[in-house]
């Protein structure tokens, strides 16, 4: 908030794992914003991060980025310098992009050059003040046909720009304290253990071995469907019964055949 009081701009990264208050501190912040009608910008890496932003909007819709951005290193983002977006980029008082560790390191590069472009400024972001937040504990951005290298150096630490942030952090898990649940607590620290990389990894496979108390393990997805979707025979028109059950895979070709058997 002194920053955004200065008006000197300033980039800042939120280092937030998940439960922590990372979204309840920016709605916090763009709360109090625009109550003294200043411009504050919500953008998010992903659909469902920007849907919990007030305002929130994809990057790639808000800025236009080019669909092409990881093969493009001198990439700009498509805003003329005449438009509507320009004039609220000139005016915004702070840009806040949450879920930023799943972005290319290009995209963070075209957005200095387009704000210098834009602004006639060749301060750093062109003197706009950039808030970035997310856990790179979590995903990275998704480089088709990668190495881990790939991924690595595609990533916001990689960029020439990183060495300029300021870091900030948010430490203590308010959703495990307001539970109060001793279970969801050892669950927090086990996610924290896969995330630090201190779980046991298997030599030849590379996969990590789960505790014994981590979940429960089943043998089949029929046994798995039968458990979380028991009642869908008298069910499935049922709009509340379904919305408070799901089965999540990690590809589209699993959810299509966990479909199909449901």
């Amino acid at each position: 908030m002194l920053a955004v009081s200065s008006g000197q701009g300033g980039f800042f990264f939120l280092d937030a794992l998940g439960g922590t208050g990372k979204t309840f501190l920016i709605s916090l912040l763009f709360a109090e914003i625009r109550s003294k009608y200043g411009i504050a910008l919500a953008v998010a890496s992903s659909g469902i991060a920007a849907t919990l932003l007030d305002r929130g909007r994809t990057a790639h819709s808000a800025f236009k980025l080019p669909l092409n951005i990881q093969s493009n290193p001198d990439a700009v983002y498509n805003i003329k310098k005449q438009s509507s977006m320009a004039t609220v980029l000139k005016q915004c008082k702070i840009i806040i992009w949450d879920e930023c560790t799943m972005a290319h390191k290009y995209s963070l590069e075209a957005l200095d050059r387009t704000l210098k472009d834009i602004k006639n400024n060749d301060k750093l972001f062109g003197g706009t003040l950039l808030l970035l937040s997310g856990d790179f504990r979590q995903t990275l951005p998704v480089i088709p046909r990668s190495t881990y290298a790939d991924e690595i150096n595609a990533c916001l630490k990689s960029s020439r720009l990183w060495r300029n942030v300021e870091k900030v952090q948010l430490r203590v898990n308010m959703r495990v304290q307001l539970l109060q649940d001793p279970s969801a607590e050892t669950f927090s620290k086990q996610l924290l253990d896969i995330g630090y990389g201190k779980v046991a990894v298997h030599e030849n496979t590379g996969c990590i071995k789960l505790q014994t108390d981590f979940c429960t393990i089943i043998d089949s997805q029929h046994i798995l469907i039968d458990h979380v979707f028991s009642d869908v025979h008298t069910q499935y028109a049922n709009p509340k019964w379904l919305a408070e059950r799901a089965i999540l895979a990690a590809e589209n070709l699993d959810v299509n055949g966990l479909n199909s058997k449901i």
